[in-house]
């Protein structure tokens, strides 16, 4: 945040050659990455509440928002003081301000509210979201998420109303006192991690599809969401079945329902948002799609949380562009500006290059969202294309966020400025929802089984051949790959190579010749290990340009 005439004249010394913080901006109106891809898909109707979230998140206010949210994490509370058990969670009132400030925007509601690009805004919002602070948008994405999965039921009506209101009521009551709800999920458990068939928590039988639960969920996300959608086996022995089941924290005669919060995790980054183990013990809970039908259930959920990952990665990429460039302007060493020496030049306009290739590859994964539901080629391709985005755009965030972080030198490694914060958040988005070996298997899986997908994928590259022979070659390895077969030990190298291609292809679709030639020439036909080691030519100008906010 900014400070009202500070001292600069001092008496060992004079404070100069410093740049100011980054605030102050519009992080969508001056950003013309962004702007450009929503206006891209279809989105331009939608640019006055963009612009107005975008505002709001460059003001002083709402960084310093985030700066005491992740000060002060959540501290649970199991009792309260006379000994009855509450199992809640408390958080410092920035928290509550900036879910406020996501879910009055829309962050978990637009897509479902919106008939105009409706999922390539939402990636927007959640974009603008973690620029502010990434730990509140675990449980906004949560929420978006889940409406699919819930229209698996037709008693969910109300649930969906919750979660679509565009409010956040923080109060801790039966979700028909509330005006606005939110959803966590709860899968992982101890022997099982990513393997869900491996779950050990049981559903007994009470009415119809109502039954009870008792097992132990080792990552649950924002517990003090409404309610958790969750995997659990009803039946016994060789007709167990695995189901997906909505449970949320009080029953329907007005009871705190028996969802025990054992502890809450210790995280490296995400730190404002809480994570916690808890034990369903009997806890009730009503059944979400058809019996045995969990993982298809819950998959329509996870879909969507991992357009979430992508995009937010995405966001975490083009931010540390910014930031470094922001500082580069206004920093001199050598008795130059840091933006005009030869070397810098080369690792900013590399790190540029990615922030843009960051953003048309999620805004292309976005854009397959919005037509899935009209367009078979489109649903298709989204099958295919979000894991292999999720894949490579979730790995390319830590190095990157690590080369703005050097781009600031000291300054940027000490936890007044935001980059270690997102330094920490950016491992985050390639763990959750499938890491990389599972994202990758995901990728062969969806090859193989779904033919539509690989026609799909094959449409999209197309457009790409002719225009370099590096790219003509990494094209025709991909198709001779596809159609021989892929070992599972190939896994990463195939999701690597094709997000790289497509890549290409969204640069080279959107019309941005000079990223698109940069990231051919530095990625497919040369693939040095770290910014600014490449050969081939790139428009330095044009690139730092784009990733300067307000050009």
């Amino acid at each position: 945040m900014r400070h009202h005439a500070p001292r600069s004249d001092l008496s060992t010394h004079t404070v100069e050659n410093q740049s100011e913080p980054l605030v102050g901006v519009n992080w969508y109106s001056h950003d013309a990455m962004l702007k450009d891809a929503l206006a891209r898909n279809g989105a331009q109707a939608h640019a006055d509440r963009l612009s107005s979230m975008g505002a709001e998140i460059g003001s002083d206010s709402v960084q310093d928002l985030a700066r005491m949210a992740n000060e002060n994490p959540p501290q649970f509370k199991p009792f309260d003081r006379y000994g009855h058990r509450i199992d809640e969670v408390e958080f410092h009132p920035a928290y509550h301000a900036l879910m406020e400030l996501g879910l009055g925007h829309g962050v978990s509601s637009a897509a479902w509210t919106e008939k105009q690009a409706p999922h390539s805004l939402h990636a927007a919002l959640l974009m603008l979201m973690g620029t502010a602070d990434a730990g509140v948008c675990c449980p906004q994405s949560m929420t978006y998420a889940s409406v699919p999965a819930l229209k698996n039921a037709n008693w969910t009506g109300p649930w969906v109303q919750g979660v679509t209101s565009g409010r956040y009521d923080p109060r801790f009551l039966p979700p028909e006192d509330k005006v606005g709800l939110t959803l966590g999920m709860a899968m992982t458990e101890k022997q099982g991690g990513s393997d869900v068939r491996a779950n050990a928590t049981t559903a007994e039988s009470r009415d119809g599809d109502v039954v009870t639960l008792t097992g132990h969920k080792w990552f649950c996300s924002a517990p003090m969401s409404d309610g958790f959608l969750t995997l659990a086996y009803e039946g016994a022995g060789d007709d167990a079945q695995l189901s997906c089941f909505l449970v949320p924290r009080w029953t329907p005669d007005g009871e705190r329902n028996t969802i025990e919060i054992q502890r809450l995790k210790d995280k490296l980054g995400d730190r404002s948002n809480a994570s916690s183990e808890i034990e369903y013990k009997e806890a009730w809970a009503r059944r979400v799609g058809e019996p045995g039908r969990g993982v298809r259930t819950i998959i329509e959920m996870v879909n969507h949380t991992r357009l979430d990952c992508l995009a937010g990665s995405a966001g975490l990429i083009r931010n540390g562009a910014a930031y470094a460039v922001w500082h580069a302007d206004r920093r001199s060493a050598f008795q130059r500006r840091l933006i005009d020496q030869p070397l810098m030049r080369e690792v900013l306009g590399e790190l540029s290059m990615e922030a843009e290739a960051a953003i048309a590859l999620a805004f292309r994964v976005a854009e397959s969202f919005d037509k899935a539901e009209s367009d078979p080629h489109e649903a298709a391709l989204a099958r295919l294309l979000t894991p292999i985005a999720k894949y490579w755009i979730c790995k390319r965030a830590p190095y990157l966020t690590y080369e703005a972080m050097e781009a600031h030198g000291g300054a940027g490694y000490v936890e007044e400025h935001p980059l270690p914060r997102m330094f920490r958040q950016s491992p985050l988005n390639a763990i959750w929802e499938g890491s990389g070996n599972v994202i990758a298997l995901d990728v062969l899986r969806a090859l193989s089984r779904d033919a539509a997908a690989r026609d799909a994928l094959a449409a999209e590259l197309a457009p790409a051949f002719g225009r370099h022979p590096a790219l003509d070659a990494r094209l025709n390895a991909l198709t001779t790959m596809a159609s021989g077969g892929i070992g599972e030990a190939d896994a990463r190298r195939f999701a690597e190579w094709s997000a790289t291609a497509l890549t290409a292809s969204a640069l080279i679709r959107a019309g941005l010749t000079p990223a698109a030639d940069a990231y051919i020439g530095r990625r497919i036909a040369e693939n040095p290990t770290s910014l600014g080691a490449g050969e081939a030519a790139i428009d330095h100008d044009w690139l730092i340009r784009r990733a300067r906010l307000g050009g």
